[in-house]
């Protein structure tokens, strides 16, 4: 079955024995039996899942792995998704106006700011972005007026 590569280190991740937890749980773990890619598409063979219906029954899970097996970023100014989600927004003046609620990955990396039941993108770039401190679990947002305001237009 083709798998949606979300991972820096791919043979690693889908090395031939690894099991792997999913997204709902009830259908995991898997385990890799073997794995290749295909024109740029990773396609892997789990254990247990020998025909078409069985492979169907998998079309739109998660394949996850527990944040406490990824190796630590080098770069001081790399942080992966889980430690951005669920971070306070805050000012440059301390004033907490929402939650990081996802990241997006498109041309430009997007925070998902949760501004009670409105949400607001803020490009994830260091202009904006000057202060992440996991630590005390803010971010800091510094952008021109209207940028955290879910009705304006900017």
């Amino acid at each position: 079955m083709s798998v949606e590569v979300r991972t820096d280190d791919p043979d690693r991740r889908f090395a031939p024995g690894s099991a792997i937890a999913t997204d709902p749980a009830s259908t995991g773990p898997l385990v890799v039996e073997s794995r290749r890619w295909h024109s740029g598409i990773l396609l892997v063979r789990f254990e247990g899942v020998g025909d078409r219906d069985r492979a169907e029954a998998l079309r739109g899970t998660m394949l996850v792995i527990d944040s406490a097996d990824i190796p630590p970023s080098e770069d001081p100014d790399e942080f992966y998704d889980h430690q951005l989600i669920g971070l306070a927004v805050v000012t440059p003046d301390g004033e907490r106006v929402g939650e990081v609620s996802d990241v997006l990955h498109h041309g430009q990396d997007l925070l998902v700011v949760r501004r009670g039941r409105k949400e607001v993108y803020v490009p994830f770039v260091k202009a904006l972005v000057p202060v992440i401190d996991l630590e005390r679990g803010i971010l800091v947002v510094d952008g021109p007026e209207g940028l955290l305001d879910p009705d304006a237009a900017v």
